[in-house]
């Protein structure tokens, strides 16, 4: 099986993915923490017959998530969830292949903005996955923090029936408590608490990315934006949180660019 793990990653770094993790089925059934992932949601309850689950993450670029809410970002959104879905179906497709039966889950499984304002909850969670897999810990957004992107990660899972060591779970948190994703949230749906205590009003933050959707500048992405954690700020040169505070004169060129980018492509 360790040539198998092997065979997957090489593959994942042949799609350009960066983030590969595997958590065995049977750590669903020992909660870490409370509340946790109810019976019905976890991955042999979906499909009896997995043995490992396989996250796939691929970040959002820092920069062009800066610009949100805007065309720009909506358009990068869409491209990384596309290319989540496509490469899960092709591992999965191999696996199956090499004789180990597998499903990919794709990266959302709640349908519509409009059906998560009524039910707030897709049919598996891929962050608690990747949570089990050792990508990541929580944040006060609720989101999966990453060392190398912090929450600027989406998500999705290949269910499969071979036994695969899994890596171990991170125990020390990321998240700095810094509360910026608190204070910048337009709808004030993050209360500050430390997950899982922390509560994310589900419904207004649908209810924003609804609005966002209908001009085309979905999603929001503010509170991953400003997030202090992750490899990527370096890279970008981000390091710096006050950039993101209008009456900065040291930002004021990035704001123009940003406010450029806003008035194009949207209403």
């Amino acid at each position: 099986m360790n040539d198998l793990r092997q065979r997957i990653l090489g593959r994942c770094a042949s799609l350009d993915i960066p983030l590969v993790g595997f958590a065995p089925a049977d750590r669903w059934s020992k909660a870490p923490f409370n509340p946790w992932v109810p019976e019905a949601f976890r991955p042999e309850a979906i499909w009896p017959e997995t043995e490992t689950v396989i996250v796939i993450g691929i970040p959002v670029t820092l920069p062009i998530l800066e610009t949100s809410p805007s065309i720009w970002y909506h358009e990068l959104y869409l491209t990384v969830n596309t290319l989540l879905d496509a490469h899960g179906y092709r591992i999965a497709s191999f696996l199956t292949a090499e004789g180990y039966p597998s499903l990919w889950v794709p990266r959302d499984g709640y349908g519509s903005i409009g059906i998560l304002k009524e039910k707030p909850v897709a049919f598996f969670s891929h962050k608690h996955a990747a949570y089990l897999a050792g990508l990541g810990t929580f944040g006060v957004n609720n989101t999966l923090l990453t060392r190398e992107y912090g929450p600027r990660v989406r998500f999705a899972s290949i269910f499969t029936s071979a036994e695969i060591a899994g890596g171990p779970v991170m125990s020390e948190p990321l998240c700095t408590n810094c509360m910026q994703c608190v204070e910048i949230c337009p709808v004030r749906a993050i209360d500050g608490r430390d997950y899982p205590e922390g509560i994310i009003n589900k419904r207004s933050c649908a209810a924003r990315s609804e609005a966002l959707y209908k001009r085309s500048a979905s999603p929001c992405g503010f509170c991953i934006k400003v997030c202090p954690v992750g490899e990527d700020r370096k890279v970008w040169n981000r390091k710096n949180p006050e950039i993101y505070d209008r009456n900065n004169p040291e930002s004021e060129e990035l704001h123009k660019s940003w406010n450029h980018v806003r008035s194009y492509g949207s209403r």
